[in-house]
């Protein structure tokens, strides 16, 4: 492996650990990851010429740690920044008295970036770009917003983090559960853009799943002991592992029931099903686990006909009775009429009416039932209202092609 592919690698791996480290010893968010971004260039330079450290992410933080005192040089903090990062005034430390021990403070992190007082948004930026590696300019192409408004959005966290003495610290045994709920949620919001873009012409952006089930498995790893974060992660891959069949070979959308089961990635099956049953074990069930049973279920059919919609069904009641929301009724609604026919699943469709109007995954599911029944008129009237609230190209085509066959069999 080449110098750049080793820091680029070392880059997605250790970044995380490398930045938590650097601002737990700092205190300043931006303070760290400019050192952070002087260590990189460079390692760029010296690794070409010195080869590869034995441990390249405790050489990045003791550089980094120097490149922070030199930016601090000007600074009347320099003498208390400086006993803070116990370390000499000099850069004259070779690999051999380098610290090998690098402290995991990613956990810290994590909850820090994901405090409450953050806008959701802002929580979902900053934890991709100080725990995900992702640059700025990544994370506004993920989200389809201009580089600058994603810089001013991760600059007021960064201030947001200061001015109101944010905490840098896991929360506290009584907190602990309500603020893990939010930094999973926004892990399963990252994954969740990456599976259905909200916007754009891109259907999935697997970069952005990868980095979610990877935020997971570092989470899952730091809190062994939670069962939530061991079922959001395998409910992501679940997910995960249909996203490669979501697309034809034409680039057109393929629903659930129609994809080739056969591309479907096995081993993320295998290693989801298996942390499924970790999660399970530890009993402390919770809707994560839930959905991720549901996926399991679909995962284990071998074909459409198969699914055990009983099941899922059933599924769907406890998760109505854990988190109840218009998205799950019109879930368990389509299972619903999976199992006991098109006209069961409408006839609960009709009581969400007047919650769902703005809702687009309502306005398809009832659009595809009443196609079902042959309530042509009704369905045409439906995938237009889904077209009108739909941002995502690939969708808008698919919805598109129905809306004509629709119309075709009409005139």
């Amino acid at each position: 492996m080449t110098a750049k592919a080793q820091i680029e690698t070392t880059f997605r791996e250790e970044h995380g650990r490398v930045l938590a480290a650097l601002i737990s010893q700092l205190g300043d968010f931006t303070l760290a990851e400019d050192a952070l971004q002087d260590a990189l260039v460079n390692a760029l330079e010296r690794w070409e010429i010195d080869g590869v450290p034995r441990n390249p992410a405790a050489w990045l933080l003791t550089v980094a740690k120097h490149r922070a005192i030199d930016r601090l040089r000007r600074s009347a903090t320099h003498e208390r920044k400086t006993a803070l990062l116990d370390l000499p005034d000099t850069e004259d430390e070779d690999e051999e008295t380098m610290d090998a021990s690098l402290p995991d403070d990613r956990l810290k992190l994590m909850f820090t970036c994901c405090h409450p007082a953050l806008a959701l948004e802002a929580q979902v930026a900053l934890t991709l770009h100080t725990l995900g590696g992702l640059s700025t300019p990544e994370i506004a192409r993920a989200f389809l917003v201009p580089v600058p408004t994603m810089a001013q959005r991760l600059a007021r966290a960064r201030r947001k983090i200061r001015d109101a003495g944010i905490p840098y610290r896991v929360p506290p045994a009584d907190k602990l559960a309500e603020r893990l709920d939010a930094l999973l949620a926004v892990i399963y919001l990252i994954f969740n853009e990456g599976y259905v873009a909200t916007d754009g012409d891109r259907l999935t952006r697997g970069h952005l799943c990868g980095e979610a089930i990877r935020l997971c498995r570092v989470l899952v790893a730091l809190l062994p002991d939670s069962a939530e974060a061991r079922g959001l992660l395998a409910l992501m891959l679940l997910h995960d592992s249909r996203r490669e069949t979501r697309l034809d070979a034409s680039g057109q959308l393929v629903l659930l029931d129609e994809q080739d089961r056969s591309r479907w990635n096995r081993a993320k099956i295998d290693e989801g099903t298996a942390i499924l049953d970790e999660a399970l074990a530890l009993y402390d069930p919770g809707p994560y686990q839930v959905q991720a049973a549901i996926s399991a279920l679909h995962a284990d059919a071998p074909t459409a006909d198969a699914t055990d919609w009983q099941q899922i069904v059933l599924l769907y009641d406890t998760l109505a009775q854990m988190t109840p929301s218009i998205v799950v009724e019109v879930n368990r609604a389509v299972a619903i009429a999976m199992m006991h026919g098109a006209n069961a699943g409408l006839n609960l469709l009709l009581r969400l009416e007047d919650q769902a109007d703005d809702f687009y995954p309502y306005h398809v599911a009832r659009a595809d039932l009443l196609r079902r029944t042959n309530q042509r008129e009704a369905a045409a009237d439906a995938y237009a209202r889904a077209l009108a609230l739909c941002g995502n190209r690939a969708e808008q085509a698919y919805l598109q092609r129905r809306l004509d066959e629709i119309q075709k069999e009409q005139s």
